[in-house]
């Protein structure tokens, strides 16, 4: 009897849908960066801004919230908006991964010098 697989490495293998989980897809950057490119655009044609980014996300295939935040954080990385940029919350995610490294190593720290004054102890005690 052969064995199954039952991973699922292969990317072009359609993964079971959860009931009421949303499917995420990522998206490269440079896809991201077209469909922003194309709402301006396509507000200049049509004179509104009325419809534009669904009518992108539709055009291309993408959910219209995906769409509408790459518009909204383009608009902040551009400076038109206030918020957070996109390097500078990669900043705070480095910051805090960094952070958290060296809590971890504080308590390693603290555990190895607890361990030693005692073992210290213990010697000068003999």
């Amino acid at each position: 009897m052969e064995a199954r697989d039952l991973g699922n490495e292969d990317e072009h293998v359609p993964r079971k849908q959860v009931p009421g989980k949303p499917r995420t897809r990522r998206h490269s950057p440079e896809e991201k960066a077209a469909a922003v490119r194309m709402v301006p655009t396509l507000r200049a044609e049509l004179g509104t801004e009325h419809g534009t980014v669904q009518r992108v996300a539709a055009q291309l295939g993408y959910g219209v919230e995906s769409v509408r935040q790459w518009v909204k954080q383009a608009d902040i990385d551009d400076g038109h908006v206030a918020g957070v940029s996109t390097a500078e919350a990669r900043r705070i995610r480095e910051l805090e991964q960094e952070n958290r490294e060296l809590k971890r190593a504080n308590e390693i720290l603290k555990r190895a010098a607890s361990f030693f004054g005692a073992e210290l102890d213990r010697q000068h005690k003999k």
